[in-house]
């Protein structure tokens, strides 16, 4: 079965982020950030940030012979921070002496999240620190895998990471079907029960 309609390869987060439609006003001098809904989708609130996907961009990896990999899934994120997690990360910065350059406009993080479907891990393989306007202001690449059978349910990402694979696997046909690679002759034969977000680990929903 042919592909149709989606991003060829792994794009830098930056370049996904910045280029979003996003709104940013100012408000009795408190910088507010609108999230487009049509293209993110909201996962969950903490008392520090709000968290979503970006439902669109979401896909998976294709490889040099334009192949899906649907052993790995890419899914760019954000959470937006309250005024209290901004300082927090701003005198996190201070204390390790990195630059604070633009930091005076945080506004939230970018995290480009990896599914090994495979090996059941989920790894942020870059997190860019936003401003209000969604330009970068920092990015880290060096996160480590995380095991998903092993994630605390008490953990803030058991929840986020749970909603995403969910979604994925109930969207999965939609996946496929915009994306600018092909499925694989091995992969458009597999069974349903076979294919990799069918049989993916999905932390069950936390206890209440």
């Amino acid at each position: 079965m042919k592909a149709k309609k989606f991003f060829a390869e792994i794009l830098s987060a930056a370049i996904i982020f910045s280029a979003s439609p996003t709104e940013a006003a100012e408000e009795d001098g408190e910088i507010i950030t609108e999230v487009p809904t049509e293209i993110y989708m909201w996962v969950q609130s903490t008392p520090r940030g709000n968290y979503w996907f970006n439902h669109q961009q979401a896909g998976y990896k294709i490889r040099p012979d334009g192949t899906l990999d649907l052993n790995t899934l890419m899914v760019p994120t954000v959470c937006m921070y309250d005024n209290i997690q901004i300082e927090d990360v701003i005198q996190k910065r201070r204390w390790k002496k990195l630059s604070l350059k633009g930091y005076d406009r945080l506004a939230g993080r970018a995290d480009y999240l990896k599914f090994d479907l495979a090996n059941h891990t989920v790894q942020v393989v870059e997190r860019v620190d936003l401003d209000d306007t969604w330009a970068t202001l920092d990015k880290d690449t060096s996160c480590e895998p995380i095991d998903l059978k092993t994630l605390p349910s008490t953990d803030l990402r058991y929840n986020f990471y749970r909603t995403i694979l969910e979604w994925a696997r109930d969207h999965n046909e939609l996946i496929i079907g915009r994306s600018k690679g092909h499925l694989s002759d091995e992969d458009g034969d597999l069974p349903f029960n076979e294919v990799p977000i069918n049989k993916m680990f999905i932390p069950p929903a936390a206890p209440k």
